[in-house]
C-alpha cells in the first residue's frame, strides 16, 4: 500500500487559559465521512499521525472525512506552559474541549494513542456526546509500573540527535527490545517524525519539563485505574489496540475490557510494543474500516 501524505492545514486556537494550540487540518469540513480526531501519547504530537491521517482524508476503506490531529501544549506547534503542574490530563482535557469547540466538531470518532486515549476515555464524562467512535492504541485503565518506570526513565532526558541516522541509532537504542518488527525503513520514517520539523530540520518536539510530572509518582504504590471512565464507552463503537510487546498495557487488561465492552474489537500488533506506531499497512486498514463502519450510523448533518 503506498499512502500519498496529503498536505494539512496548520490550524491556531486558543486554550482556556490563552496558550497558544496547534492543530493539523486534513480534508474540509465538507467532507461526507465522520470526522475524526486524533489525539497523541505523552511526548508525542500531531505528526505522528500524517500517514492514517491521509489514508483517512483520502477516503481509504470509506468516504472522504476531515481530521484534526491535536498538539497537546507543550508539545509540537503549541506553545509551552511557563507552570509544568499545567501538564496535567485535567487541564490538557479542556484544551481539547476548547479546540473541538474552536474547530466546530460535535461529533467525531477519536483515535488516542497512549495518553490520547486517557483524554478519549476521560471525555467519556466531560463531554460524552462528542464521542461517536474511539480507537483507543495501546492503552486502558490500568497502567503497568514497569512501563511507567521506563517513560520516566527516558522524558526529557535524551540527547538531541545530530542528524537522522543518530536519530535512528538513539531511537533502536530505547525500542529496539520491544519494537522487533521494524524495518529500516520504518525506523528512518519514525526518526523524522520525531526529531525533525516541517521543513526537515533536526529539534526537539516537545517542553521537557513534561518529565517533572512523571517524577512525582510512587511507583512504589499502585497506580489509579480508570476503569469509571473506560465504561462510559459502553455505548460507542470501540476498537482497541495493542502492541504484542506492550509493557504498560498488559494482556490481562485487554481481557477485562473486552469482558466490560463485549461489542469491541481488538487489533494485536506484532513486533511492536508500546505504542504501535500507525504507520504499517494492517493497522491503518483496520482502523480506516473502522471509522468507515461509523459512517453509516452517522447523524445526516455529519
Amino acid at each position: 500500500m503506498s499512502i500519498v501524505q496529503l498536505p494539512f492545514k496548520s490550524r491556531f486556537s486558543s486554550a482556556p487559559d490563552g496558550l497558544k494550540l496547534h492543530v493539523r487540518e486534513y480534508g474540509s469540513m465538507l467532507d461526507p465521512g465522520v470526522p475524526v480526531v486524533c489525539l497523541a501519547g505523552l511526548t508525542r504530537d500531531s505528526a505522528d499521525f500524517g500517514r492514517l491521517a491521509s489514508a483517512l482524508a483520502a477516503g481509504l476503506k470509506g468516504a472522504k472525512r476531515r481530521v484534526l490531529a491535536l498538539d497537546y501544549r507543550g508539545r509540537g506547534l503549541s506553545g509551552s506552559d511557563r507552570n509544568w503542574k499545567n501538564y496535567s490530563l485535567e487541564i490538557e482535557n479542556a484544551d481539547v474541549l476548547s479546540v473541538l469547540a474552536a474547530m466546530e466538531i460535535e461529533a467525531a470518532v477519536f483515535i488516542g494513542t497512549s495518553r490520547g486515549g486517557q483524554h478519549t476515555m476521560l471525555l467519556s464524562a466531560t463531554r460524552p456526546a462528542v464521542i461517536a467512535g474511539a480507537v483507543l492504541n495501546d492503552i486502558g485503565p490500568v497502567l503497568e509500573p514497569r512501563g511507567m518506570a521506563r517513560i520516566r526513565a527516558y522524558v526529557g532526558k535524551l540527547p538531541e540527535p545530530r542528524s537522522i541516522p543518530d536519530a535512528v541509532d538513539l531511537l533502536k537504542e530505547t525500542m529496539s527490545e520491544r519494537f522487533n518488527g521494524l524495518s529500516e525503513a520504518d525506523w528512518e520514517a519514525y526518526a523524522r517524525i520525531t526529531f525533525t520539523d516541517a521543513v526537515g530540520r533536526i529539534c526537539q518536539r516537545y517542553d521537557r519539563n513534561l518529565r517533572k510530572p512523571l517524577e512525582c509518582l510512587d511507583l512504589e504504590q499502585p497506580l489509579p485505574t480508570l476503569w469509571p471512565w473506560f465504561d462510559g464507552l459502553r455505548a460507542v463503537p470501540l476498537l482497541i489496540i495493542r502492541g504484542a510487546n506492550s509493557d504498560l498495557f498488559s494482556a490481562e487488561t485487554l481481557k477485562e475490557m473486552e469482558a466490560r465492552h463485549p461489542g469491541a474489537e481488538v487489533h494485536t500488533v506484532d513486533g511492536q510494543g508500546h505504542a504501535p506506531l500507525l504507520l504499517d499497512e494492517d493497522t491503518i486498514n483496520r482502523i480506516c474500516a473502522f471509522v468507515a463502519a461509523n459512517d453509516s450510523a452517522a447523524p445526516e448533518d455529519y
